[in-house]
């Protein structure tokens, strides 16, 4: 499943917490492009992550624990 992550909308985003989950959700699974992905998700930038069909359920629960605004892409 592709996700395409939109935004973070919370008053004080921890860009380690973000990080992290990019790390755990994504089929990369590389803390340094997830590093990365966080860094351009909180300069107000689009990303684009593939999941894991099987950790897709908990990926959007997490993601949403953060305030991360995202659409599904497939």
């Amino acid at each position: 499943m592709k996700l395409n992550l939109l935004s973070c909308d919370a008053q004080r985003p921890d860009k380690r917490a973000i990080s992290k989950c990019i790390t755990e959700i994504s089929k990369q699974g590389n803390p340094s492009l997830s590093n990365e992905l966080a860094d351009i998700l909180l300069e107000g930038d689009a990303v684009d992550i593939e999941v894991h069909d099987k950790n897709s359920g908990s990926a959007l629960r997490a993601l949403r624990k953060l305030d991360i605004d995202y659409e599904i892409v497939e």
